[in-house]
């Protein structure tokens, strides 16, 4: 379950984070907002910009006789900004160097918005246009029909076959937005598409990540949005395939604190989980399942909780049977352990080998059990 994070993806009515501005002045050079509003109602039209929780007043328009606006405004800092129509429709705009046309309503917030000019709105216009498409390819409706007779029919054998198909399917279709984004190089949009984590996964991707950062260090440094990415991502490094997995220490039920370097010598799935997590508890059965499988071969699984409340990491352990190594602060998304592994979403999950070397990321159902069967064979 995804922890409230605020993301900005242009078209769609959405959360963001933000904080205060600056107001910027008319100047020859700077970004041209131009536009025409279909409903005009009384006031000025409002920029906004995101910084951090709320959006701050930056700027205004003024509409002339024809419904129409236009000015130029200095944007110091490229990042995430909207034009707020009269409190009654609100439009997210990423403002870096192109000139941007946006034409509405201007009388309600799910009116008429169309957007022009700007190169990181039709980055992520494309990219959502991609992953449209592919959904709707009749390869994927061929693998759902096929997915919701096996589901019906309870057969666990052809759900686990046509999952994995699935999964080839959409990880060649990742590898084409991969392609488009290497190709795009670092900009605003780019890194959007990226941070939002809907169409690449971190993990798996990381090479990507790792080189829209290390150029976005260079060409976006005047942009907060853009270093925050690039903080982010070298954070990640830590956790990256092939690198010791920071200790944990944390109490059991029992209070014992337990380091998650005592079980050093054997495979260790390292599996942030919670109560009140949805998808969490529906993974759990296929770690249950893994646990009592491999388990007298070498392999342990090191829970670490992000529960409030221990009466509810208690009663979440023996409803799902997670009988192994549990521990938790109780500090939800403050546990020094989600500090530590940079946790933003659960269910994260890290595979060690015996050394405490990370060898697999977020290895789920089947891709797990394939993982430990290759370690430990198929018995």
């Amino acid at each position: 379950m995804t922890k409230v994070m605020f993301r900005i993806l242009l078209g769609l009515v959405i959360i963001t984070s933000c904080t205060s501005g600056n107001g910027s002045v008319e100047v020859e050079n700077g970004i041209n907002i131009s536009g025409t509003v279909g409903f005009p109602q009384t006031g000025d039209i409002l920029i906004e910009e995101y910084v951090g929780n709320k959006p701050q007043p930056f700027d205004t328009l003024k509409l002339d006789e024809n419904y129409k606006y236009s000015k130029n405004v200095n944007i110091e800092r490229p990042g995430y900004y909207r034009l707020n129509f009269y409190n009654k429709q609100f439009v997210n705009l990423i403002l870096n160097e192109d000139d941007v046309v946006v034409n509405v309503d201007g009388n309600e917030r799910g009116g008429f918005v169309e957007i022009s000019g700007s190169k990181d709105h039709d980055f992520i216009e494309m990219v959502q246009k991609m992953n449209a498409e592919f959904q709707a390819s009749p390869q994927v409706a061929e693998i759902n029909n096929r997915f919701g007779l096996a589901n019906s029919q309870q057969d666990a054998a052809a759900i686990a076959t046509i999952r994995d198909e699935y999964m080839k399917l959409d990880h060649e279709f990742k590898q084409k937005i991969a392609a488009k984004i290497d190709s795009a190089g670092a900009s605003l949009g780019v890194i959007e598409i990226l941070k939002s984590g809907r169409f690449l996964d971190k993990d798996k991707f990381q090479a990507t990540y790792h080189r829209i950062a290390e150029d976005a260090s260079t060409k976006l440094t005047n942009s907060t949005v853009a270093m925050d990415f690039v903080n982010e991502v070298e954070a990640n490094k830590n956790l990256a395939i092939g690198m010791v997995a920071p200790d944990i220490a944390l109490p059991n039920p029992d209070g014992e604190v337990i380091a998650l370097s005592s079980l050093r010598g054997k495979y260790v799935l390292v599996d942030f989980w919670a109560k009140w997590c949805g998808p969490c508890r529906k993974e759990n059965p296929n770690v249950v399942k893994a646990y009592n499988r491999f388990n007298d071969k070498g392999f342990e699984v090191y829970g670490v909780s992000l529960d409030r409340r221990k009466e509810d990491w208690l009663q979440a352990i023996e409803q799902d049977g997670l009988h192994w190594t549990q521990v938790s602060d109780l500090k939800y998304w403050n546990s020094e352990a989600a500090k530590i592994y940079n946790i933003k979403a659960i269910p994260f999950a890290l595979l060690l080998d015996p050394d405490g070397v990370i060898i697999g990321k977020n290895l789920r159902g089947r891709e797990l059990e394939r993982k430990l069967e290759e370690i430990f064979g198929e018995s």
